[in-house]
């Protein structure tokens, strides 16, 4: 699962492909609808791959969380991101038990449970390959990587 060419735009619904870089931004095409558009550099965008969630022991990577979820739901859709809050809570508690419930809102586990979604409808969620990946290459990815943490006020 390539999740570094796979987009959020902050202020736009859904996920996006990055198709091309131009001067002034990306070119983007939406996972919701397929219409192609410009996202310009002054625009919040971040690569799911940079992403990660509050947990009581570390931040955990995106990619983990998505591959939790899929494990519990045996590679099909989970529940919907329009259920109510106690649903969706009680759905991630399960997937992912030891999530910060203090710093992780029921609209961050909206947004990671609908991107789950989205990724899925579009067989976009690989995760044999990665397993195959030599420890080493994924300790160097990581360490030349800034994350951003889901689970801030300002991201809801």
């Amino acid at each position: 699962m390539e999740l570094s060419k796979i987009l959020a735009i902050t202020g736009r619904p859904g996920l996006y492909k990055m198709l091309a870089q131009t001067k002034n931004g990306l070119v983007v095409e939406s996972l919701l609808d397929g219409k192609r558009l410009t996202a310009f550099s002054h625009e919040r965008i971040s690569s799911l791959e940079e992403i990660s969630i509050f947990t009581t022991d570390e931040d955990l990577p995106l990619k983990d969380i998505l591959k939790k979820i899929f494990d519990k739901q045996n590679g099909e859709i989970a529940i919907s991101h329009k259920s109510d809050g106690k649903e969706l809570k009680a759905f991630f508690i399960e997937a992912v038990p030891n999530y910060d419930e203090e710093n992780v809102y029921a609209s961050d586990i909206k947004k990671v449970i609908q991107w789950y979604n989205l990724l899925q409808e579009h067989n976009l969620l690989e995760f044999e390959e990665e397993e195959d990946k030599p420890a080493d290459e994924e300790v160097d990815e990581k360490a030349s990587k800034e994350d951003t943490v889901i689970g801030d006020k300002e991201d809801s």
